[in-house]
């Protein structure tokens, strides 16, 4: 039972890494440190860039990675337009890997509240981009799997991963 399980993973990851593109998947020295969550399970680590060309650095990171690329939501382009004042600008990229994040929803159907992945592109303060993120250790706890750890940690490294490429100019 072991053996099939450890085949498994290892099948899993495999896809992901070709779902990611032909290269190999960087050594675990290259992959950013994972940033820290709050007590909500919330990451966000600074941009070194507007949200514009955050936005755009992480759709051409998602990319790169093979990962699908379902859209933008303009969350403050909304509140404009929908007459609230006072919202400051913000953006969710959804996204996502279905053969990894369909195995989350398998081990629990109510996973699909955090699936696709979510990440936001906000204005902190004036001239203070932000990039967040819900932590997959968190969600992970959140909806009780325990099962799918290896799973879970390399999405959080894809994501931290992803967020790098706006972090540095």
């Amino acid at each position: 039972m072991t053996t099939c399980l450890a085949q498994a993973c290892s099948a899993i990851v495999l896809a992901f890494s070709l779902m990611l593109g032909a290269a190999p998947a960087p050594a675990r020295a290259e992959l950013p440190p994972s940033p820290a969550a709050n007590a909500a399970g919330i990451i966000a680590v600074p941009s070194a860039h507007g949200i514009a060309e955050t936005v755009e650095r992480l759709q051409k990171d998602i990319a790169a990675k093979g990962i699908m690329f379902f859209g933008v939501v303009d969350q403050g382009g909304l509140a404009a337009v929908s007459g609230v004042p006072g919202i400051k600008p913000s953006k969710l990229l959804l996204f996502g890997n279905p053969p990894l994040g369909t195995q989350f929803l398998g081990a629990n159907q109510q996973a699909g509240l955090d699936w696709p992945v979510r990440m936001l592109v906000y204005l902190e303060a004036p001239g203070r981009v932000m990039i967040a993120w819900t932590d997959f250790a968190w969600i992970a706890r959140r909806h009780g799997i325990s099962s799918l750890d290896p799973q879970f940690r390399m999405a959080g490294e894809v994501a931290a991963s992803i967020a790098a490429a706006a972090q540095k100019k």
